[in-house]
C-alpha cells in the first residue's frame, strides 16, 4: 500500500471519534492492552509523562516537549487529533514519523488488527508507542485522547501525571457534572506517581485530592505555586501580537511539594492567547517535577523553547494570527471554557466589526456556547467536512434562537471568503467553533 490507501484504510475500517463521535469510544482498555502485547509492550520501553485535562492539554504537551527536547533529550510527542496531517499526532523532536512507517506498520500488523478489532485511536497509539520504542526516545509526553480512566493511553506507568483543568466536554462519554468529569480524569492518577493538577477548581478539587490520597501519590496545583506579571498593562492589549511578554514567579507556598532552585522566569511565549499563561503555570510545575527526577532543565532551556514552540513542535491553531487587513485569527476552543477565553482574547482586540466564521460538531450541546457569544457579531455558518459536523443550516436556526445572525455556506473556506470579503480594513474576522473547523484553514 502507499501513504494515501494506508490511511484510506485506517479510516473506513476502524472506528474513528473524530468521525463517528461516540460511538467509537471504547469502555475498556483491553484492545490496547492485547495490541501492545503484540507489538511486544513498547510502551514499557520508553518513560513518559501523561498529560489530561478539559482543556489546555494539547498546547502544555506540545510546551513541555519543546522544553525537554531544547534540553537535549530525545522527545516523542502524541497528541490528537490531526490537523492536516495524521502523522501530527506522533512526532519525534517536533519531526512527524516518516509516512513509510505508517504503511509499515499497518501492513505488519493489519492481521492484529482484523483479529482483534481495534478502534482508531488503539490502534494509533499502538503505532504511536511503537515508534516511540523503535526510535529509543529518551522520554514521550503522552496527550490523553479523551478522559483519562479508559482512555487508551492510560495504559503507561508515567514519570509523572499531569491534568491540566476540568471543563464541560464529552458530557455524553464522561458525565453530566463537572465532578463525574473530573473523577474520569482523575483516572490517569497512579500509585505512588507525583501528579500535577493546572487549576485549583474549588467544585472538582476533592475529587483528585481524594484519588492521589488513596493512591499515595505526592500532588500539587499549579495555580497554587506561580505568580505570573504581564509585561503592558493589560493582559488583553497583547492578545492580537505572536507572543507574549510576562514574568513568572514561584510562590513560597506550604502546599507545594516541589523545591526547585527555577524560582522566576522573564519569558516570551510565541503562543499569544492569554489563556496559554494558565497552561505555563501546569508547564513549569512538571518541569520541576521531573528536576526532581534528575532531568537537567535550565532556564535557559525553557527560556528557548517557550519562544519557539511553534517551531519547534509544529503546534497550530491556538489564537493564531492567519493574515492582516483585515486581522483574521482563528482557535481551537471549542466548549464553554475554551470559547470563553477566546471571547476574552477578542475582547482585547480593536476592531470596528467581529466576522465569526463557525461551525461545530453534532454530538455536542451548544447551547451553553450559543449564549456566550456575542450578539452584534456577523456570522458565518458553516459545517466542517466531517460526518460529525452539524449541518450549517441547523447551526443557523439554533444560533438565530439565541439572537446571532449571519447565512449559511457550502464549506468553512467559502464561509472564511465571505467574511474577509465584506469585512474593512478595521475589522475582525475569528474562526472557530470547532478544532476541525480551524483544520480546514491552518
Amino acid at each position: 500500500m502507499d501513504y494515501q490507501t494506508t490511511l484510506n484504510y485506517l479510516y473506513s475500517q476502524l472506528p474513528m471519534f473524530t468521525r463517528d463521535g461516540p460511538s467509537a469510544f471504547k469502555k475498556d482498555l483491553t484492545n490496547t492492552i492485547e495490541l501492545c502485547k503484540r507489538l511486544g509492550d513498547p510502551q514499557l520501553k520508553f518513560k513518559t509523562v501523561h498529560i489530561a485535562g478539559t482543556n489546555g492539554k494539547g498546547s502544555t504537551s506540545h510546551m513541555l516537549a519543546a522544553i525537554l527536547q531544547t534540553a537535549g533529550y530525545k522527545t516523542g510527542l502524541y497528541t490528537s487529533p490531526h490537523l492536516k496531517d495524521f502523522r501530527e499526532r506522533i512526532r519525534i523532536n517536533g519531526e512527524m514519523i516518516p509516512e513509510q512507517h505508517v504503511i509499515d506498520f499497518v501492513e505488519q500488523h493489519k492481521t492484529d488488527f482484523e483479529d482483534i478489532k481495534p478502534s482508531f485511536f488503539e490502534m494509533t497509539v499502538g503505532m504511536a508507542f511503537d515508534a516511540f520504542a523503535r526510535e529509543k526516545v529518551a522520554i514521550a509526553v503522552i496527550e490523553v485522547g479523551l478522559g483519562g480512566r479508559l482512555d487508551s493511553t492510560n495504559i503507561i506507568t508515567p514519570l509523572l501525571s499531569v491534568i491540566t483543568n476540568i471543563g464541560w466536554d464529552h458530557v455524553n462519554m464522561l458525565g453530566n457534572t463537572l465532578q463525574l468529569i473530573a473523577g474520569e480524569k482523575a483516572g490517569v492518577i497512579k500509585p505512588c506517581i507525583p501528579v500535577i493538577i493546572g487549576e485549583h477548581q474549588p467544585e472538582v478539587a476533592d475529587v483528585f485530592i481524594n484519588k492521589a490520597k488513596l493512591e499515595n501519590a505526592p500532588f500539587s496545583f499549579a495555580s497554587d505555586e506561580w505568580n505570573i506579571e504581564v509585561k503592558g498593562e493589560r493582559i488583553k492589549a497583547k492578545a492580537t501580537e505572536e507572543h507574549l511578554d510576562f514574568k513568572i514567579t514561584k510562590i513560597n507556598s506550604l502546599l507545594s511539594t516541589h523545591h526547585s532552585p527555577l524560582t522566576t522566569h522573564y519569558l516570551q511565549l510565541d503562543l499569544p492567547g492569554t489563556y496559554q499563561l494558565k497552561n505555563v503555570k501546569t508547564v513549569l510545575s512538571a518541569v520541576e517535577g521531573l528536576i526532581e527526577q534528575g532531568y537537567v532543565i535550565t532556564d535557559e532551556h525553557i527560556r528557548v523553547a517557550l519562544g519557539h514552540v511553534k517551531t519547534l513542535t509544529g503546534l497550530h491553531g491556538r489564537w493564531e494570527v492567519l493574515s492582516h487587513h483585515p486581522l483574521t485569527i482563528c482557535d481551537t476552543g471549542h466548549n464553554p471554557e475554551g470559547i470563553a477565553e477566546v471571547l476574552k482574547n477578542i475582547e482585547g482586540v480593536t476592531y470596528h466589526q467581529l466576522h465569526f466564521v463557525m461551525g461545530v460538531v453534532n454530538d455536542k450541546d451548544i447551547s451553553k456556547i450559543l449564549a456566550m457569544l456575542p450578539k452584534n457579531a456577523i456570522y458565518y455558518f458553516c459545517k466542517p467536512n466531517i460526518p460529525r459536523g452539524l449541518a450549517a443550516e441547523s447551526l443557523k436556526l439554533n444560533a438565530e434562537s439565541f439572537g446571532l445572525n449571519g447565512e449559511v455556506y457550502s464549506s468553512v473556506k467559502t464561509a472564511l471568503q465571505a467574511a474577509q470579503s465584506h469585512a474593512g480594513e478595521n475589522d475582525l474576522v475569528f474562526i472557530g467553533g470547532s478544532t476541525f473547523v480551524v483544520a480546514e484553514i491552518v
